[in-house]
């Protein structure tokens, strides 16, 4: 039995964020655990690019075209939607999240998504800071996944 272990190991990975501005000071931390994440496991600085995006209806896009570089293991989206007076704020979070996963089976890169969707600025910030870092462990981990699932389809 052949059996696929998580890897951490971020080292020779380039990673690439897209974040938000929108609800920008909760973002910015956000980011910032996730980089010194990436950092702890090794992601080399220069092996991180990052896109600033409007807001979360903007994440998908820009990951799209990122993932059609081909040149990164795995995206990470990074955005705040904290529920307003209306219903504007389902609207966001689903097709912002959904828009993610699609990018994500579309193109075979995996994205982890740290679009938080909370009901208030106090629940979006108790959050980001494990956010950022539970993103950036995904993205390695996936990346190092796949890249060990393709290696066992071409030793066949």
């Amino acid at each position: 039995m052949n059996l696929i272990k998580a890897n951490l190991n971020g080292s020779n990975l380039r990673i690439g964020i897209v974040q938000s501005r929108f609800n920008e000071p909760l973002v910015n931390k956000m980011t910032a655990a996730c980089v010194a994440e990436l950092h702890a496991h090794g992601v080399d600085a220069a092996h991180i690019d990052c896109v600033s995006v409007p807001g979360a209806l903007e994440i998908p896009l820009a990951l799209q075209t990122l993932a059609l570089t081909r040149q990164y293991a795995a995206l990470i989206a990074i955005g705040a939607v904290i529920r307003g007076e209306t219903y504007h704020f389902e609207i966001v979070s689903n097709e912002s999240c959904r828009g993610v996963m699609d990018v994500m089976l579309e193109t075979g890169v995996p994205i982890a998504n740290g679009i938080l969707t909370t009901e208030n600025d106090a629940q979006a910030e108790a959050r980001v800071l494990g956010k950022g870092a539970d993103c950036a462990r995904a993205a390695i981990e996936m990346a190092n996944t796949l890249a060990q699932i393709l290696k066992l389809k071409d030793a066949r």
